[in-house]
């Protein structure tokens, strides 16, 4: 939830889950064969981690060039695109307002970003101690920066970088 200025994490809902398998119904019939994959990722997908209340939504498509062919069946459904906070590596939409949800349209042929949430996610799941220090860490950064919006997501970096790393090795094993 998030008033004017502070965002604010919450205890982990296992309504979460189910926020996502309905709106994975959804999706799949916009994407239809063209969805390699749908995948609920960050914070909201990992159990007993506090988060702010967005479900994250990767979905995995073949071809970058397609991407864009998805933009307006989204928009119709109610994501706006965001081209600001989209990258070489996907395609970022939001909705609701507030937001609900994040939907990220990743590549298969190009970027890292599906691997990077998919890994990150599946190690925090298992480890519950990184689950439970990245959980400290983003309550510090809110508590030094409440609106979110400085510290917040670059603060992180470094937690990620090490959790990737880690992941990498433990799946390299």
């Amino acid at each position: 939830m998030k008033n004017s200025s502070h965002t604010i994490l919450m205890l982990y809902q296992p309504s979460w889950k189910d926020k996502f398998e309905a709106e994975k119904s959804k999706l799949q019939k916009i994407f239809g064969d063209k969805a390699i994959a749908i995948e609920h990722i960050g914070s909201t997908s990992i159990e007993g981690l506090a988060s702010k209340p967005i479900i994250d939504i990767a979905i995995m498509i073949e071809n970058h060039k397609d991407a864009d062919t998805f933009i307006k069946p989204l928009e119709e459904f109610g994501y706006s695109y965001d081209k600001l906070n989209s990258s070489g590596e996907r395609h970022l939409f939001r909705k609701g307002n507030p937001t609900e949800f994040h939907l990220s349209i990743a590549y298969a042929d190009k970027g890292g970003f599906w691997d990077r949430q998919i890994l990150f996610r599946d190690y925090l799941r298992k480890h519950s101690d990184f689950r439970d220090e990245y959980q400290k860490l983003k309550e510090k950064l809110l508590q030094d920066d409440p609106t979110g919006k400085n510290s917040y997501l670059s603060g992180k970096s470094d937690f990620v970088n090490k959790v990737l790393t880690l992941a990498r090795t433990e799946k390299d094993k």
